[in-house]
């Protein structure tokens, strides 16, 4: 190769690499170029507070205040449809929304943010796949990131790689926070101790010791709606005389539902939704009282009112009970139907049905019958389990353990868990129902002896059917219904079979 040739060869790499630096631009130019090329140019404030306590919990109305003083300094321009804020958000939880985030990412993405001001990065992002994703847009569009008391290029390679640093730690950060936390609650459970948070109404800010005034709001409550008051019924009550809940609000037909809900006054501890044995608190309710409510919870509703019409009562209600299904028989159109298998298209449906009036009828006189002979002097009080029960209850709990933990070490399949879960539960249940017995007087009062079909017509005429209701379940375990074996206009008695409550008749 000639000496013309290697000049022209050295001249034409020359003008490659002055067009290739043109065309790229250069990092370090931008550096130095800096702060005098974003006079006027967009940005953007995104703000937040974690509901957490993080180490810093600078407020949101301060952190904008902050970013705009920034902005000020390096001449950036922040239109008032720019400034993002996600209050009371955590950005280390993957499945919350951060709405605030969402729109500033999409702001990014049309090209109209050239800067992100944030009072740190770690408001802005506490995941690796919330880097990643602005890292993305960056690409696309020269985005700078601003701090407090830094900056980052997005598109400089050694400023991505420390926030991805910075990232990873404030994720491992809050990674610590949630162990901890789960450690903290996970002890609380095993000591028995309730779980922190808001005061529990009848009791105080430990939720250890009961307030007297409120215990007794609170046996007021349960004993009422057993006696037949509906929620409805007994927050009117609790207004009209002034009783507030814990937050200072007035009580309504849901808060009066959630106290009933509530394991915490039966002295029950729960611990990720599953019960797991007796607090170390004092219950204010009896664990059979308690059973009984959400027995009751479980079938009774308030009667409707169609077409501002009165709906009919049924006065069974949750006790009448299908033989061919084993199913509750809802009462509609002047019957109690059953509706098994109606989500079931390869099962026909049962329909077994039977005239309410003449069930009720019945079902009546049998209740009268009792209640003129009862003696209350026999009742028993508040039932407690045996200790032959109590074994049981405690070895089915065990087993419950057992199959959790053969759950968590893939011995057994999660189809294979949650039958043989439910199996066990069904056992505990069974025997805990045993101490559905409230005390006698409680339910029956001012029911019982020769005058009991006078003071049953008494409920009848003031139209206290969910007093009369509760009566009925408190007699009758159910009310068996098998098919009717006459056909024709005549009502087959024979096909009613009433099972008596095991109480002490």
């Amino acid at each position: 190769m000639t000496a013309d040739e290697k000049d022209e060869r050295a001249d034409a790499r020359l003008r490659r690499a002055l067009r290739v630096g043109q065309a790229a631009g250069s990092q370090r130019a931008k550096k130095v170029g800096g702060r005098a090329d974003w006079q006027g140019q967009s940005a953007a404030i995104y703000c937040r507070i974690s509901h957490a306590s993080d180490d810093d919990q600078t407020g949101v109305d301060r952190q904008e205040r902050i970013c705009r003083e920034v902005a000020e300094r390096l001449g950036l321009t922040v239109a008032e449809d720019q400034v993002f804020v996600d209050n009371n958000r955590s950005a280390w939880q993957r499945k919350r929304k951060r709405p605030g985030w969402d729109a500033l990412i999409a702001e990014a993405g049309k090209g109209r943010v050239r800067h992100v001001l944030t009072y740190h990065p770690d408001r802005l992002m506490r995941q690796p796949r919330d880097l990643e994703e602005l890292l993305q847009i960056a690409d696309d569009h020269d985005i700078t990131l601003h701090g407090q008391a830094n900056r980052r290029d997005l598109s400089d390679p050694d400023d991505r790689f420390f926030l991805r640093i910075e990232v990873a730690h404030s994720c491992r950060s809050s990674d610590d926070t949630s162990r901890r936390l789960i450690d903290a609650l996970v002890d609380r459970a095993k000591d028995g101790r309730p779980h922190t948070g808001k005061r529990r109404f009848g009791y105080d800010k430990t939720g250890m010791e009961i307030v007297p005034e409120e215990a007794a709001i609170v046996r007021e409550i349960f004993t009422r709606y057993l006696d037949g008051d509906s929620p409805v019924q007994l927050a009117k009550d609790l207004y009209d005389r002034g009783v507030k809940t814990v937050e200072g609000r007035y009580w309504n037909a849901p808060r009066v539902r959630d106290l009933l809900d509530n394991r915490h006054v039966a002295g029950i501890r729960v611990f990720r939704g599953e019960e797991i044995g007796d607090g170390e608190w004092p219950a204010i309710i009896d664990r059979g009282m308690w059973l009984e409510v959400r027995e009751r919870r479980a079938y009774r509703a308030a009667a409707r009112k169609p077409s501002g019409q009165a709906g009919r009562f049924y006065l069974l209600r949750g006790i009448v009970i299908c033989t061919a299904c084993g199913k509750p028989m809802g009462g509609a159109g002047g019957k109690y139907i059953c509706h098994g298998h109606t989500h079931r298209l390869d099962v026909s449906r049962c329909n077994r049905a039977v005239s309410a009036p003449i069930l009720e009828d019945f079902v009546t006189k049998a209740a009268i019958y009792l209640l003129e002979r009862l003696d209350l002097a026999d009742a028993p009080t508040p039932s407690s389990l045996s200790e032959k029960d109590q074994a049981a209850i405690d070895a089915d709990r065990q087993e419950l353990d057992d199959l959790k933990d053969m759950w968590e070490s893939q011995e057994l399949k999660t189809r294979e868990y949650r039958e043989m879960r439910k199996t066990v539960e069904a056992r505990i249940a069974a025997v805990e129902s045993k101490m559905i017995i409230r005390p006698a007087a409680d339910v029956l009062k001012g029911l019982v002896g020769p005058d009991a079909r006078e003071s049953w017509e008494a409920l009848e005429k003031a139209g206290n059917h969910q007093r009369m209701n509760a009566v009925m379940r408190f007699l009758f375990e159910a009310v068996k219904i098998k098919e009717a074996a006459k056909k024709g206009r005549y009502f087959d008695y024979g096909r009613i079979d009433i099972e008596q409550s095991p109480i002490w008749f």
